[in-house]
């Protein structure tokens, strides 16, 4: 935002807390139309700071994607490195579990293991995979974590829990049930 005009910078900012508004709302479906009138702003001036929704729901979920990357910091501490990485994968679920759009926003980043292309590094998902390289890098070196094992998987398994169970009454009961079944098995424990 540096070099920008006064107003420019005003605007960015106003469009992005109703941005941040209606997707709370209507999840990553929130109409760029209604931001821009909510905003006091013509759509040209919403498309010229954020070009696709995508951009816009990056900007939007930018702070708790922030956080959950300083907490992959903080457990990459954590000596156990299993239980690390899956306190860190239900950090990720209990975010997209209650923060309506940002299951979306994760799923327009293809599935990839290659490192983010030049013009995709601040993207959510390639901030996120950064801060998760070090616990799952850790999990599979320490053999606590199946052999082969991906960012993406990971990242599959939290996005389509957070999305199989966002209409539910309590969705975020529901997704801990279903992750714990992921992460312990269908098999009783002998």
């Amino acid at each position: 935002m540096t070099g920008q005009r006064a107003d420019a910078r005003r605007n960015y900012s106003r469009i992005l807390a109703v941005a941040e508004a209606e997707v709370a709302r209507h999840g990553s479906a929130a109409s760029l139309e209604q931001v821009a009138r909510t905003a006091g702003v013509g759509s040209a001036t919403v498309r010229r700071h954020f070009p696709t929704r995508q951009a816009l729901l990056e900007a939007v979920f930018q702070e708790r994607v922030q956080a959950l990357c300083r907490r992959a910091a903080e457990l990459h501490r954590t000596e156990d490195s299993r239980a690390a990485l899956l306190e860190w994968l239900h950090d990720l679920l209990v975010y997209a579990v209650s923060a309506r759009g940002l299951a979306d926003a994760l799923t327009y980043e293809p599935p990839t293991d290659r490192p983010a292309d030049a013009s995709t590094p601040d993207s959510c998902g390639a901030q996120l995979a950064d801060a998760a390289a070090p616990l799952l890098a850790r999990a599979l070196d320490d053999g606590v974590v199946r052999a082969g094992t991906t960012f993406h998987d990971l990242l599959t398994l939290a996005v389509g829990i957070a999305l199989a169970t966002e209409h539910y009454t309590e969705p975020s009961v529901r997704a801990d049930r279903l992750f714990t079944l992921a992460v312990e098995g269908l098999s009783p424990s002998s």
